[in-house]
C-alpha cells in the first residue's frame, strides 16, 4: 500500500473529522430533543394493523391510507417485524439513524463535488458549512426523530444527491450505476407525494444526458416499476390516486398569505437568511476564482454538432447537478408556501432548506502558499471564504440555542405551533415517546376508562371537560360481546395507540375518516385543520341511538336524521363502498377507473344542504 503524501493527509483528516463531528453533533442534538409526535403515532397504528394481518389500514375493515409516506410506513413495518421490539422504539431508532445518515451522505457528496479545487497550489480544506447550518436550526433536530417521515425525506434527497454527483463526475457511467440512480429517483412519490417533483427532475436530467435510447428505455422501466405498480394497487385498493391525507388537507389548494407567514415563522426567529447569504457569497467567490477550463479538441468537435447535443452534454456535469438540487429546493419551497405551509413550526420547509444547503454542506477553503500572501486574488478569496464560514459558524452557535417560538406551546393566531414543546407541556413528559406517555394528555385516561365502563360499546364524543366523555349507546339488541366502540377525536395518534385494534378511531378532520375528508374546506380555518365534521354525521354513520336522552344534549335529533338521509346520496354511497365494501376484482377495477373522481368528490358538511344538493327527500322534523 502506497502511503499518502503528507500534503493529502491533513485535508483528508479535516474532511473526515468534519463529517464525523457534524454527525455526532446532530445525533446528540436530536437525542436531546427526542420525541414521537401524535402524527407519528398515526403511522404506528397502521403498522400495528399490518402486523396483525388486517392490511395497510388505520381501522380494520376500512381501506383508508392515513399515512402520507408509503415507504416510511413499510420501513417501520419491516423493522418492527424483524426486531419484534416496541414500535415506538423502532421508529425512534430508525428515524435517528436515517437523519444522521442523511447529513453524512450530503457531506460526502459535496466533498466529491468540491474536491480538486487545489489548482494554483496551496492547501485546500473541505470544512463543514451548510450541514452545520441545517443541524443548528431547532426544527431540524425536532423532526430528526418525531416518528414522521421527515428523516426519510432528507435521507432520500441526500442519497440522490450523492448518486447524481458520482454520475456527473464519471465520463461514461456504467448501466448499473445509471439504473441504480434511476430506481432511487423513482422512489420519490413513495417517499412523499411532492417528492415526485424531485425524482421526476432527476430522471429528466439523466434521461436527457447523452446516452443511447436503449438505456433510456431501461431508465423509464427501472424508475417506474415500483411507483407505477404501487399506484395501480393504491387506486384499486384504496380508491384514491394519493393518500387520504391529501384529500383531507386539500393539498392542491392555495393559501399564499398563510404560506408566507409560515416561511417567516422559520426564517425570522433564527435570522436564517444570514448564513444563507454568507454561504452564497462564498459560492460566488469560489465560482469567480475557479479558472475557466481550456477548450479541448473534444469540445471543438462538439461545437460542430447540433445545439441539442451540446446542451445534452452540459446536463452531464456537476454544474447541472448543483442547479438541479437548487431548483428542487426552490420548487419545494414555493409549493409549501402555496399550500399554506403547515401547523408544525418549520416542518414542511425542511426539505427545501436541505436542498439549498446540500451543495455547500462542506465548502473548500484554500489557504494560499506563504509566497502568495499579500494584496492579491488568492489572499482575498481566502479571506472572503474564511469570514463567510466563520459568520455561519458563529450564527449556528446562537441559532442552536434560540427558542424560535417563545410561546410555542400555545396555538397562536397563525395556527402554527412548536409541536414538540406543545406535547411536552401538555403531557408533562419532557420526551413523550411511548403511547402511555400520551395518557397524561387531557381526556386520554378518561377515554380509556369510558371504554372500560361501557362493555356494550358505543360512540365516544369528547366534551369540554377533560375528565369525561359522552357515550352514545348502540341500539338494542346488543350482540354478544358488545357492539364495539368508536372514538371520535382530533388527536388520532395518541387515541388509536392507547386502544385496541378492535376500537374504531375517527377524526373530524378526515385523516382517517373519508366522510370528513370529502367535506368542503373551511375558508380561514387553521392550516392543516380546516375541515371539521359535525358529530351528528358520525352518530348517523355508526348507527348509534339517534334520540334523546341517549343522544348528548348538544346534538340535534333533526340534524342526525338529516345526516342519515344525506349519507344515502348515490355518490356518497359509492364513495363509501370504495373503501368499506369487501374488496373483489370488480370493485378493484371500479376503484381503479374512478379513483380521480372519488378524490375530487366533495359534499356539504351541513346535512340539510347536502340533502338539497343530492335532491333527496327531507325527513320530517321530529319536534319535541
Amino acid at each position: 500500500m502506497v502511503p499518502r503524501p503528507q500534503g493529502e493527509r491533513l485535508p483528508r483528516a479535516v474532511f473526515v473529522g468534519g463529517v464525523v463531528l457534524t454527525a455526532l453533533l446532530f445525533a446528540w442534538g436530536a437525542w436531546q430533543r427526542r420525541w414521537i409526535a401524535d402524527d407519528g403515532l398515526i403511522v404506528l397504528r397502521t403498522v400495528r394493523n399490518l402486523l396483525a394481518g388486517n392490511g395497510p389500514v388505520f381501522n380494520a375493515g376500512e381501506r383508508v391510507e392515513a399515512n402520507t409516506s408509503t415507504l416510511w410506513t413499510y420501513l417501520v413495518y419491516a423493522f418492527g417485524w424483524i426486531t419484534q421490539a416496541r414500535l415506538e422504539y423502532v421508529v425512534l431508532g430508525l428515524a435517528l439513524v436515517l437523519s444522521v445518515a442523511a447529513i453524512v451522505l450530503a457531506m460526502i457528496g459535496s466533498g466529491r463535488l468540491h474536491r480538486g479545487r487545489a489548482s494554483g497550489g496551496g492547501l485546500v480544506l473541505l470544512v463543514p458549512a451548510g450541514a452545520i447550518v441545517y443541524i443548528a436550526v431547532p426544527p431540524a433536530r425536532d423532526f430528526a426523530t418525531s416518528g414522521l417521515e421527515s428523516c426519510l425525506v432528507i435521507f432520500w434527497i441526500a442519497l440522490l444527491w450523492l448518486l447524481l454527483v458520482r454520475w456527473a463526475q464519471t465520463s461514461a457511467p456504467s448501466w448499473r450505476a445509471v439504473l441504480v440512480l434511476a430506481f432511487v429517483a423513482g422512489l420519490g412519490p413513495l417517499v412523499r407525494p411532492e417528492m415526485a417533483i424531485v425524482g421526476g427532475l432527476a430522471l429528466l436530467l439523466i434521461f436527457s444526458a447523452p446516452i443511447g435510447w436503449k438505456l433510456r428505455v431501461w431508465i423509464v422501466v427501472t424508475a417506474g416499476v415500483a411507483p407505477v405498480a404501487y399506484q395501480v394497487w393504491r387506486m384499486g385498493y384504496y380508491g384514491l390516486p394519493y393518500p387520504n391525507t391529501a384529500v383531507s388537507k386539500d393539498a392542491g389548494g392555495a393559501k399564499w398569505s398563510q404560506g408566507f407567514a409560515y416561511l417567516w415563522n422559520l426564517m425570522g426567529p433564527y435570522a436564517l437568511w444570514l448564513p444563507l447569504v454568507a454561504l452564497a457569497i462564498t459560492v460566488a467567490v469560489l465560482g469567480w476564482r475557479r479558472p475557466a477550463r481550456a477548450a479541448t479538441a473534444r469540445d471543438l468537435d462538439h461545437d460542430s454538432q447540433g445545439r441539442w447535443d451540446r446542451f445534452s452534454r452540459r446536463l452531464h456535469s456537476p454544474a447541472a447537478v448543483v442547479l438541479f438540487i437548487l431548483a428542487c429546493g426552490f420548487i419545494l419551497a414555493v409549493y409549501s408556501i402555496r399550500v399554506g405551509g403547515d401547523f408544525m413550526h418549520g416542518r414542511v420547509l425542511l426539505p427545501a432548506l436541505f436542498c439549498f444547503l446540500v451543495p455547500i454542506s462542506v465548502i473548500p477553503i484554500r489557504i494560499p502558499p506563504r509566497s502568495e500572501w499579500g494584496r492579491n486574488n488568492a489572499t482575498g478569496v481566502f479571506a472572503a471564504t474564511a469570514v463567510a464560514w466563520l459568520t455561519a459558524m458563529v450564527w449556528a452557535v446562537f441559532a442552536a440555542n434560540t427558542v424560535g417560538m417563545p410561546a410555542g406551546a400555545v396555538v397562536g393566531k397563525s395556527g402554527i405551533v412548536d409541536e414538540r414543546a406543545f406535547y411536552s407541556l401538555n403531557t408533562g413528559h419532557r420526551h413523550p415517546i411511548l403511547a402511555e406517555d400520551y395518557l397524561d394528555y387531557p381526556r386520554m385516561r378518561a377515554m380509556v376508562q369510558a371504554i372500560a365502563d361501557t362493555p356494550d360499546g358505543g360512540l365516544l364524543l369528547p366534551t369540554p371537560s377533560f375528565t369525561n366523555w359522552d357515550v352514545v349507546p348502540p341500539p338494542v339488541p346488543i350482540p354478544e360481546g358488545g357492539a364495539g366502540h368508536t372514538v371520535f377525536f382530533l388527536n388520532l395518534g395518541m387515541t388509536s395507540m392507547n386502544v385496541g385494534l378492535d376500537v374504531k378511531v375517527l377524526d373530524q378532520m378526515g385523516l382517517a375518516y373519508p366522510v370528513a375528508a370529502h367535506t368542503e374546506r373551511l375558508e380561514g380555518g387553521r392550516i392543516g385543520h380546516d375541515k371539521v365534521l359535525y358529530p351528528d354525521w358520525v352518530v348517523a354513520d355508526t348507527g348509534m341511538v339517534p334520540v334523546h336522552p341517549w343522544l348528548p344534549w348538544y346534538l340535534d335529533e333533526d340534524w342526525v336524521a338529516q345526516a342519515k338521509v344525506a349519507l344515502t346520496c348515490p355518490e356518497t354511497v359509492e364513495l363509501k363502498q370504495s373503501y368499506s365494501s369487501e374488496l373483489s376484482w370488480p370493485l378493484f377495477k371500479r376503484n381503479l377507473r374512478n379513483a380521480f373522481d372519488y378524490a375530487a368528490y366533495r359534499f356539504d358538511r351541513v346535512p340539510k344542504y347536502e340533502i338539497q344538493r343530492c335532491d333527496l327527500e327531507m325527513p320530517a322534523p321530529r319536534g319535541g
